[in-house]
């Protein structure tokens, strides 16, 4: 049976490193820096988990409708990788926002308030 595959998207420095986290779980984990590069990925192969930090578009940063980062990566999920648990770490003033994501028909694994700790992504992980 192969290593189950997380995908960390770092796109700041509040971003936990759980590299040794994934290691100790038999995880194989993908490091991109843009949802671009997570959703080329994402259509390549299959991946079990992302891990990826949201953020809430105050002005019009994102295309079309988007009102968010994370939009774009979890309709690209729907189609290509419907199986895959994602984990959101948001900052505490962005938080609230969370529930823009709910435009997209698509279930969070998980949401976390920055800063995190690979203990509090691990809880989550071992949830079935």
């Amino acid at each position: 049976m192969p290593s189950p595959v997380v995908i960390s998207i770092i796109e700041s420095i509040l971003f936990p490193d759980c590299t040794q986290l994934y290691q100790n779980k038999g995880f194989k984990e993908l490091r991109v820096n843009s949802i671009r590069k997570a959703v080329s990925l994402i259509k390549k192969q299959p991946v079990d988990y992302i891990v990826a930090e949201f953020f809430y578009a105050y002005s019009t940063n994102y295309s079309g409708i988007y009102k968010s980062n994370l939009e774009v990566l979890l309709v690209s999920l729907i189609k290509h990788s419907p199986n895959v648990k994602v984990i959101v770490l948001a900052k505490k003033t962005e938080i609230k926002f969370i529930n823009v994501l709910n435009a997209v028909d698509y279930p969070l694994h998980g949401v976390l308030q920055l800063p995190t700790s690979p203990t509090q992504i691990e809880v989550l992980l071992d949830i079935i």
